[in-house]
C-alpha cells in the first residue's frame, strides 16, 4: 500500500475511466469520463493535458480542494495514470474515487463502495494492482447487463448507449456528482446511505 508522509495539496483526487477519443465517447465504458465532463460543465472547470498520462483540472468544493483526473492510457491501463498522480501529489487510496461503469447493475443506478476487489472490470483491476490496494471509494454508475444480441462483453462496453438510455443516464451522473459532494463534505457512509440503490 503507498504510504504518504506529507500532507496532499489536494483533499481529494477524483479518477473518472474511459477511453480517450471520439469513437468512444457516448459508449457504456466511458460513462466516467461523461460524469466529469459532467462536473465540469457545473463548477465551470476545464481539462487540460497532464504528466499523469490523462487530462486533469482542479476545483475547491466548499472546503476541499478537488483534483479531477481523465486517465488517456485506455481503460486498460487506467492504474498508470492514477498511480502517478496519487504519488506526484501525495494523495492516499483512501482518498481516490473512482467513477466507472458497472455491468452487473441496471442503466442508472449507483452503487457506491468504499472499497473492494475489481468485480471483473479491467480498469479497476489496474488500479488495484498499481496501487497496491483496494481502498478506495468508488461509485459505480449502472449501464446494463450484456443483452443476447452481443456474443462479446468487449463489443456491448464499447457499444453506445441508446437514446432512450440517456435521459436515466444524464439523472444518474448528476446524483453522482451530487453523491461526491456528500463524499467532500461529510464521508461515503453518508452518500453510500443516500444514492446506493
Amino acid at each position: 500500500m503507498l504510504k504518504f508522509g506529507s500532507k496532499s495539496k489536494y483533499d481529494f483526487l477524483v479518477v473518472g475511466l474511459g477511453n480517450p477519443g471520439t469513437k468512444y465517447r457516448n459508449t457504456r465504458h466511458n460513462i466516467g469520463f461523461m460524469t466529469l465532463d459532467y462536473i465540469a460543465s457545473k463548477e465551470n472547470i476545464e481539462f487540460k493535458k497532464s504528466k499523469f498520462r490523462g487530462e486533469t483540472s482542479e476545483k475547491k468544493i466548499g472546503d476541499k480542494n478537488i483534483l479531477f483526473l481523465k486517465p488517456d492510457t485506455f481503460m486498460n491501463l487506467s492504474g498508470e495514470s492514477v498511480l502517478s498522480a496519487s504519488k506526484f501529489y501525495k494523495i492516499p487510496p483512501e482518498n481516490i474515487i473512482i467513477i466507472y461503469d458497472d455491468i452487473s447493475l441496471g442503466v442508472g443506478k449507483l452503487r457506491i463502495r468504499k472499497k473492494g476487489s475489481a468485480g471483473g472490470h479491467n480498469g479497476i483491476k489496474n488500479i488495484i494492482a498499481n496501487l497496491n490496494s483496494d481502498n478506495f471509494p468508488r461509485i459505480k454508475i449502472g449501464v446494463g447487463e450484456k443483452p443476447a444480441e452481443f456474443s462479446d462483453l468487449a463489443d456491448y462496453v464499447l457499444s453506445p448507449f441508446k437514446i432512450t438510455e440517456r435521459e436515466i443516464l444524464d439523472g444518474a451522473i448528476e446524483k453522482a456528482y451530487m453523491a461526491l459532494k456528500v463524499i467532500f463534505s461529510e464521508n461515503t457512509d453518508k452518500a453510500m446511505n443516500l444514492y446506493n440503490g
